[in-house]
């Protein structure tokens, strides 16, 4: 006894089809025109191309509609799905099964649950070839780095991996002494130039000038080229290197963001080795900068660092405006003047698309909001803030127990207060060595040291979500604390430091080095198996009281 073919098996078009060919509604056969029973597929496809001039043109354009609907409905899901699997590099899918699951449970406001999954791992892979020798390089390359301390930093690390890529001997790069900051230090002044050296000699090989015997046998001086922002190895080697076989030394300027986000892993694991391994600053800076760290410890068991980047000169590049009058559209107006090049901005426009930064007080609100209680000890790094004591008031009636390195340091400070980035250095020690990291900015300090808590250990750091944030902030007298909190806790889940807060392809790898984070392996201990690096430099980076012994040592 035959059996009737299941309707679920036809496609949607023969379903269709076949209601047309046999009528639609019509009589006595159960809309489908053979006694309640499917047909064959083909014999419904046939049928209704037979009698195709039947099918109204309404129904044909709708079922073109509902396939297109369909196929929407399929790309949409495989993009989605694709999107949730470039989140998931870090780890394998087995890993992120033991994070939250799916469910939003209240966020550990200090410190991140999912952190112990984690490690940076930035050791050279075993194909990873030696550095080429002085001698047999292609030429020695010099680097001319470009603004305040941690825009350098990303032209250093930078400049190394130019180095490695051109097969190149880099010359100990020049620091900026022109830009807006006026600091005369030198990379020796900041940085621990043997440390550098040594510690990347297996990937670079890096000299502090190019010799004299080498210099007085060039028949021309060295050649100067500013190449394009963040461009890629071809570039350089398409470009760059047939000028420096030629020239035997080239000279790069103006480098920052000139090396391509988006790079091979073992590149990328070079620019970890040398951001967060090689760049160790001066033990003058380190010994205040713990000396800081050990008297906020001394205070609170815990603390939060909060980058305040509301200087007048970040206020009028941003085009953004705050509530100053006349007065604040002049004076921010006339500081804009300096950068010939930036197009005109819409204040309103720039504040809907997240690109105003916070004011100190609308950081505090945030900080409030998200659980932080007004006994919280917070750290406050910032140069001078536009508007002075009467901006930062508000801040400090949040959070009473307010510290800046001027606060703390006292006289230790006079040494360092000619040099700006030396200044940063010291903040960025302390921010570093947080409990949690806060910003009000997207700049290059919160970029640098956001990619550096994630590389060791996914420290608690919090960039606010401002196209959320700012219509909430210019709304919140409109509603109630309660309500205010719960909306700020909804806006920031994505943007607290998380391990699976991903960005691929979508930011600047200082800020995310995705191919320097590897899933813990249960067996390893809190320092990982970074084995390119000495177990000295471990502790080093891991242990600030240990960090601060050994200063005063030296």
């Amino acid at each position: 006894m035959g059996s009737a073919k299941p309707c679920w098996k036809l496609s949607p078009w023969s379903l269709l089809l076949q209601q047309q060919s046999n009528g639609v509604g019509g009589g006595g056969n159960g809309g489908g025109g053979n006694g309640g029973k499917c047909g064959d597929p083909k014999q419904v496809f046939w049928k209704s191309a037979a009698k195709r001039r039947r099918v109204s043109w309404s129904i044909v354009c709708g079922v073109m509609l509902f396939g297109l609907g369909l196929i929407s409905l399929f790309t949409g899901h495989v993009a989605s799905d694709l999107e949730w699997w470039n989140s998931q590099r870090l780890g394998k899918r087995s890993l992120y099964s033991k994070l939250d699951g799916g469910h939003r449970a209240p966020i550990d406001i200090w410190k991140s649950k999912d952190a112990k999954f984690f490690r940076g791992c930035s050791q050279r892979g075993s194909h990873f070839s030696a550095a080429v020798r002085e001698r047999q390089s292609n030429g020695y390359l010099l680097i001319a780095t470009s603004g305040g301390l941690n825009q350098q930093r990303t032209g250093i690390t930078d400049a190394v991996v130019v180095a490695r890529i051109l097969n190149a001997t880099l010359v100990v790069p020049e620091l900026d002494h022109h830009s807006y900051w006026k600091d005369d230090s030198d990379f020796v002044n900041i940085f621990d130039v043997d440390w550098f050296i040594s510690s990347l000699s297996k990937d670079v090989t890096i000299v502090k000038r190019v010799p004299d015997k080498f210099m007085r046998t060039m028949e021309k001086p060295p050649y100067t080229m500013r190449v394009p922002r963040k461009s890629a190895p071809e570039y350089y080697l398409d470009q760059v290197l047939p000028i420096l076989l030629r020239r035997r030394v080239v000279q790069l300027t103006k480098f920052d963001y000139r090396l391509a986000s988006n790079l091979d892993d073992e590149l990328q694991k070079l620019r970890c080795r040398v951001n967060y391994h090689a760049l160790r600053f001066t033990n003058p800076i380190i010994g205040l900068g713990q000396r800081l760290v050990t008297t906020m410890r001394k205070m609170a068991k815990r603390y939060i660092a909060i980058h305040l980047r509301f200087e007048p000169d970040m206020l009028a590049f941003s085009g953004c405006y705050y509530g100053g009058g006349d007065k604040e559209r002049y004076e921010l107006g006339e500081i804009r003047k300096r950068w010939t090049t930036l197009p005109d901005l819409s204040p309103e426009g720039e504040r809907k698309r997240g690109k105003c930064p916070l004011t100190p007080h609308e950081v505090g609100l945030m900080l409030r909001a998200l659980g932080f209680s007004n006994d919280t000890y917070i750290y406050v790094a910032s140069g001078e803030i536009y508007g002075g004591e009467k901006t930062l008031q508000p801040l400090r009636e949040l959070f009473p127990n307010f510290y800046t390195k001027e606060m703390l340091a006292n006289d230790d400070l006079k040494p360092f207060l000619p040099f700006s980035s030396r200044l940063a250095a010291i903040d960025y020690i302390v921010c570093d060595e947080s409990d949690v990291f806060v910003t009000n900015n997207n700049g290059n300090m919160a970029k640098i040291l956001a990619g550096r808590r994630r590389y060791m250990g996914h420290k608690r750091t919090i960039r606010p979500n401002a196209k959320k944030l700012s219509p909430l902030f210019l709304a919140r007298n409109q509603m109630d604390w309660d309500t205010f909190s719960k909306k700020v806790k909804s806006y920031q889940r994505g943007f607290m430091g998380e391990p699976d807060e991903l960005r691929l392809g979508r930011a600047e790898f200082h800020e995310y080095p995705t191919s320097c984070i590897c899933e813990k392996r249960s067996s390893e201990d809190d320092f990982g198996k970074d084995g390119d690096h000495s177990s000295k430099q471990q502790i080093l980076e891991k242990e600030p009281n240990v960090l601060a012994q050994y200063a005063q040592e030296s």
